[in-house]
């Protein structure tokens, strides 16, 4: 991208930034799924990928549906592989495997069903207009979960209705709509700078994704919730990258550094799940020492931030369990579970 628009990006991406850090957050009192002292549930992401994935999918639903420990599901996004068309009627067949879910689902936009849907073999759509299509097909009821319906908070009021906040033992969780391809800042198919249009849509939605953290902060620290947990689909902190460029990646620094700054204040451990990179990782990515406060120039540390990433692509051979224990130093564990 030439530096001019670059540095346009930026400056629009840190303005947000700075705008609302002066604003107040929400004093709406979130939506609380239920009062218990414990509870388990399942992540997947980046999965169904090509057809011999898209044919077992109902076996994953099926499979999560006879956990009797899961009490709901979250999938961080990624419906489909990079390189396979984004169809409507790709996305109805997906929505009607997530109908099967019996429990909650919180699904987590990912940058292949729209983001990438500009590249020829995704079928060379406006990603815009297939962003659109998403918001229709996998969030009909806002406020409401797909599979068993559960209410959520949504940011729908501002047209973001992914963007949700909920509690659930003493946990205030939010699933969070961060995209690869530099948050969606990547160019399209013969561009060599992102559109007015698409810069005008990551600048929005980012607006949206910070407001949300801060106010799930801002709730969890009302409530002395035990944790707060992020589900987003984007690696902001990719381990599989060795020589990471910031020009990559600079979309995400303002949200990164509200993650930083909201979970040094918090104090209490923090978890941030997310897909993308396809590969099983967890690690503390700002705990002093990490590379990556350098690289997105931030100032506070956070060691309290646990960072999961779950298996998916041709590696997505398992879900995450996941137990949430409310007062424990360790609020959340989880196992691997193979698929059968």
């Amino acid at each position: 991208m030439p530096n001019r628009r670059r540095r346009a990006a930026i400056i629009g991406l840190a303005a947000i930034a700075a705008l609302l850090s002066t604003n107040t957050v929400s004093t709406a009192t979130p939506v609380t799924a239920d009062h218990g002292s414990g509870s388990t549930f399942a992540v997947i992401g980046d999965i169904p990928y090509g057809d011999a994935e898209l044919a077992r999918f109902p076996a994953v639903v099926d499979q999560l549906n006879h956990d009797r420990s899961v009490r709901w599901v979250a999938h961080l996004g990624d419906i489909k592989s990079g390189s396979t068309v984004c169809s409507d009627a790709y996305f109805a067949q997906i929505k009607n495997d997530f109908d099967q879910f019996a429990d909650p689902l919180v699904y987590t936009i990912g940058d292949n069903e729209w983001t990438d849907c500009h590249r020829a073999n995704n079928g060379g759509y406006d990603p815009l207009e297939r962003l659109a299509a998403v918001r229709r097909t996998f969030f009909p009821r806002p406020g409401f979960t797909l599979g068993r319906p559960m209410r959520v908070s949504s940011d729908q009021a501002a047209g973001y209705p992914e963007n949700v906040t909920f509690v659930r033992d003493r946990v205030v969780f939010a699933s969070v709509h961060i995209v690869g391809s530099d948050n969606g800042l990547a160019p399209w198919t013969g561009k060599s700078a992102p559109t007015p249009e698409q810069t005008a849509e990551v600048l929005g939605r980012t607006a949206s994704v910070i407001h949300e953290i801060r106010t799930t902060f801002d709730w969890a620290r009302r409530a002395r919730a035990s944790a707060v947990v992020l589900l987003t689909q984007a690696d902001m902190f990719d381990p599989t990258v060795t020589d990471p460029r910031f020009a990559d990646s600079y979309a995400f620094q303002p949200i990164v550094e509200t993650i930083a700054t909201e979970s040094a204040r918090f104090g209490r451990p923090v978890y941030l799940f997310n897909g993308d990179s396809h590969v099983y990782n967890d690690d503390q990515p700002l705990a002093a020492g990490s590379r990556w406060l350098d690289f997105y120039r931030i100032g506070t540390p956070a060691p309290n931030l646990t960072r999961i990433t779950v298996d998916g692509s041709d590696r997505a051979d398992d879900y995450l369990r996941v137990t949430v224990r409310p007062g424990r130093a360790d609020v959340l564990s989880w196992q691997r579970v193979p698929f059968r």
